[in-house]
């Protein structure tokens, strides 16, 4: 799959002006984001790119600040280059060191996680995975069958597995991002993933004790009811790929419809990591 890279140049007056122009461009496509000192990085798959859907998205913000950009085509081929120079080995709670193959071990940690990067997102570098990372550190997975949705590289459905979960399922749409889970399920040794390609249609029917879904507001309000549908009743679900405002009063409104109950959330920059019990 080839990826488009827009190089946006902003000048705003308030932070939370760049923060708008990520979601909305979340909102048509755009899947993964590098904030810079000048501005950001935006990657859409070339197949979803629609240039008269980002006129329109972008003509809405030409008034509140100024930016321009610039666009470039990266092919499969150049994508693990473009990917492993920008990638940077993270820690996470002083518990959890996530490395890629070509970084030195840090056994120091508790939990280290080694991802291949590849063309598949999910390296715990974005708030919303490492936010995710936080909140599974503060709860129980011992013994639990799990659910990540959305799993991109399956560093949620890894930790997860280090945690202590029995048995994880781990599903994304997208072919590129379920082999690239296989792979880093087999590099952390983790043989209690099943990974499966799809979207909502290919939930096991089957009940889960914890449900993980880092994806953004839209796709999560219309696989809401799904997983509601296979989460035990008294147990929780961990959302993010979303902003606080005004996304998680939404979230939470169409939570409720479906049995769900907000109990709290994490904000990094105004992204947001939420916990629900049903």
């Amino acid at each position: 799959m080839n990826y488009y890279e827009l190089l946006f140049t902003t000048i705003t007056t308030e932070d939370y002006q760049q923060d708008l122009l990520i979601n909305a461009l979340g909102e048509i496509g755009f899947d993964t984001f590098e904030e810079l000192d000048f501005g950001f990085k935006a990657y859409i798959p070339a197949n979803d790119f629609n240039q008269q859907l980002l006129d329109e998205t972008l003509t809405a913000y030409q008034d509140m600040f100024t930016f321009s950009y610039d666009i470039t085509l990266i092919p499969q081929k150049n994508w693990n280059e473009v990917w492993e120079s920008n990638f940077e080995p993270i820690e996470i709670g002083n518990q959890i060191f996530v490395r890629a193959t070509f970084h030195q071990p840090r056994p120091e940690f508790k939990y280290e996680i080694v991802i291949d990067p590849k063309m598949a997102f999910g390296t715990g570098h974005h708030q919303t995975t490492s936010m995710m990372l936080q909140l599974m550190l503060e709860n129980d997975f011992s013994g639990k069958k799990v659910l990540d949705m959305g799993c991109g590289t399956g560093i949620l459905a890894i930790m997860a597995s280090k945690l202590g979960a029995a048995e994880i399922v781990a599903i994304d749409y997208d072919p590129v991002c379920y082999e690239s889970t296989i792979e880093n399920a087999n590099l952390n040794n983790t043989d209690n993933i099943t990974a499966l390609c799809g979207s909502k249609e290919v939930i096991p029917a089957v009940v889960f004790d914890t449900i993980l879904a880092n994806i953004n507001r839209n796709i999560l309000i219309d696989q809401m009811e799904s997983y509601s549908e296979v989460l035990k009743p008294g147990n929780e679900i961990y959302f993010s790929g979303f902003y606080e405002t005004p996304d998680l009063e939404i979230i939470t409104d169409e939570a409720r419809k479906y049995g769900l109950k907000y109990i709290s959330h994490k904000k990094d920059k105004d992204w947001v990591a939420a916990k629900f019990v049903k």
